[in-house]
């Protein structure tokens, strides 16, 4: 059997590398990311897991938190978990996580220009009949009169100021 030309090559250094460059920057690709802005910007490189969430006010376990109660077989001593004091060193990340949360974006969603003529089309050739609609040569897709329906309502639901005037255009 044939052996691969490469295989018995021998290996060269790359002196012109910077190996401490290198190794930055493979631990910076595969460090986890960060989704909450907050967070990204208050983390701490050099701190753990634990000690930057424990300085933002965070808790890493949530077991910790809320602990799972066992069920007691024989009335035992009680035993007094003490907390341990926790000093926050950066509340504004919670702050600025819970005013985040207080104010729900809008999602915007928009259709095509194209299809809201197709929706407008459709409403202004067959009103409600969506098998008519489904016949219509209009309809280059072949979409059956679910699919159709559910378009409409979509247009209907996404830009309803559009609609309305557009069905009192049809109605005058």
């Amino acid at each position: 059997m044939p052996k691969a030309k490469k295989s018995g090559k021998r290996k060269k250094f790359d002196y012109t590398k910077n190996r401490k460059k290198l190794k930055k920057k493979l631990r910076n690709k595969l460090a986890p990311t960060i989704e909450c802005a907050q967070i990204r910007k208050a983390w701490d490189d050099k701190k753990t897991v634990q000690q930057n969430l424990r300085d933002m006010g965070l808790q890493h376990d949530s077991k910790a938190v809320l602990p799972i109660r066992q069920p007691k077989l024989i009335e035992s001593e009680t035993m007094d978990v003490e907390t341990e004091g926790t000093i926050v060193t950066k509340p504004y990340v919670i702050k600025d996580m819970e005013s985040e949360v207080s104010n729900p974006r809008q999602i915007a969603k928009t259709l095509s220009r194209d299809l809201i003529e197709y929706a407008q089309h459709m409403i202004r050739q067959h009103g409600e009949d969506y098998k008519a609609m489904a016949r219509d040569e209009k309809n280059y897709y072949q979409d059956t009169p679910k699919q159709i329906r559910r378009k409409i309502e979509d247009y209907k639901r996404h830009h309803p100021d559009d609609y309305s005037t557009f069905t009192q255009s049809l109605k005058a």
